[in-house]
């Protein structure tokens, strides 16, 4: 059994009880583009329109909580390359919790200065790995309370709310199409739905540690390139639960290079007017890259993000 998972797949409908009302229900919209364009029936989980405009804030609203309804009035740390920070700040400031942010400079510029208009403190590191690092050093101190973006319970069970969703607005899909960086939507989705249908995730080329981590066996450092996903870009932590429940849960994760994301990009706010960040995207990528899914199935791909600059997203409409 893997330590934490049979009390997280418990918590996934407590978690959505907890954050109604504070997280939008989102549309799970059909997309005429992907649908001609596979054969297949698509559909949209459009988890850009929450408030801070990524899936994010339903971890980081059940974590803080939990925490506030447990009388716990510690200080929050993460880590984050930008959406979960920004949520974790959103709900520390609807609760009344001062958090510290570790981000990599490298993440865009909305994401940052989000976090910084919502009141965290923002330390920038280097790159995210580093971040990740930095933050768990703080929590051990004990100033503070890490939450971990993705290996953490109440965090897990929050993103697994998006597949309850999911469930409940089309009980007959065969497929739900995941982006994976640290592994937490995936896993809450893949404990919410896994018994049901198939969970496929979709890593970027330029950072898949899971990929290589299930190929070993075990979790192993990789080298990160520069990506347009930036919210999926970073090492795992070696002590995450997210590999176990991945391996035990997921049976197929699928990459896509970075002219793919491009596309994808391109084609959301083109063809459905839709404005999507690239680790969003990554579904969408492998969808229409022929990697995810076959003529004929039902099947809902995971919009997790909108968090881009614009200028970045400009230069690539421009192309």
């Amino acid at each position: 059994m893997v330590p934490g998972v049979g009390q997280v797949h418990r918590d996934i409908a407590a978690a959505a009880a907890r954050i109604a009302g504070r997280v939008e229900r989102t549309p799970l919209r059909r997309s005429d583009w992907l649908s001609a364009a596979t054969g297949a029936e698509v559909f949209l989980k459009l988890e850009t329109l929450q408030p801070t405009f990524s899936y994010k804030i339903r971890g980081a609203l059940n974590a803080v909580r939990r925490l506030a309804e447990s009388g716990e009035r510690t200080p929050l740390v993460t880590a984050s390359a930008g959406n979960h920070g920004r949520a974790l700040a959103h709900a520390a400031r609807e609760f009344g919790y001062a958090v510290t942010v570790y981000a990599p400079e490298g993440a865009p510029a909305t994401k940052l200065a989000a976090i910084r208009r919502l009141g965290a403190e923002l330390r920038v590191c280097a790159d995210y790995d580093e971040a990740e690092a930095q933050a768990k050093r703080h929590g051990a101190s004990g100033e503070a309370l890490f939450i971990s973006p993705y290996s953490h319970p109440d965090v897990i069970a929050g993103a697994g709310t998006v597949g309850l969703e999911i469930l409940e607005q089309h009980p007959r899909l065969d497929t739900i199409v995941v982006p994976i960086g640290g592994g937490g939507l995936i896993s809450g989705i893949a404990l919410a739905c896994a018994a049901r249908l198939e969970v496929l995730g979709v890593e970027v080329e330029a950072s898949s540690p899971f990929t290589h981590s299930l190929a070993a066996g075990r979790i192993v450092p990789i080298d990160v390139g520069p990506t347009l996903a930036d919210g999926l870009a970073g090492n795992l932590d070696p002590d995450t639960v997210t590999f176990d429940i991945v391996r035990q849960h997921v049976k197929r994760i699928v990459r896509v290079p970075e002219a793919e994301l491009e596309d994808a990009v391109r084609g959301l706010a083109r063809e459905e007017r839709l404005i999507a960040e690239g680790a969003g995207a990554t579904g969408v990528a492998a969808v229409l890259a022929g990697k995810a899914v076959s003529p004929g199935q039902q099947v809902a791909v995971v919009l997790s993000g909108a968090n881009i600059d614009m200028e970045k997203l400009a230069a690539i409409l421009a192309r």
